[in-house]
C-alpha cells in the first residue's frame, strides 16, 4: 500500500487504526487508504454496510479496510492544498 499523503510505499498491508506513516506521520488506517473509498460513492465508500466516516483522513476502526494498492496522485492533492492555502490567506485579512 502507499501512503496518500506523501506517497511512500507501506510494506504493511493490515495496519491498525494507531499505525502511521513513518514519513509524513499520516494515519494508515483510513479512508483515503482504502480499495472502498470513491469521491461520487454515498458517504465517499462503495462499501454499502459501513458506517459513515466524517474525516477521511484520520485513523478509524472500519471493519471493511482494504488497503488500496493504487499509489496516490499527489499533484492534484498539492493543487488543492495550494488552492486552500490562498482561500485561508484571502479571509484571514
Amino acid at each position: 500500500m502507499y501512503c496518500f499523503k506523501c506517497g511512500r510505499e507501506i510494506d504493511d498491508n493490515r495496519p491498525t487504526s494507531k499505525d502511521i506513516c513513518p514519513d509524513c506521520r499520516a494515519y494508515l488506517h483510513c479512508c483515503f487508504n482504502c480499495r472502498f473509498y470513491d469521491v461520487k460513492a454515498p458517504n465517499q465508500c462503495r462499501e454499502r454496510v459501513a458506517v459513515p466516516v466524517k474525516e477521511k483522513d484520520m485513523a478509524n476502526v472500519c471493519l471493511y479496510f482494504e488497503p488500496t494498492k493504487v499509489k496516490p496522485d499527489l499533484r492534484e492533492k498539492k493543487r488543492m492544498d495550494d488552492a486552500r492555502k490562498k482561500l485561508d490567506d484571502l479571509f484571514r485579512k
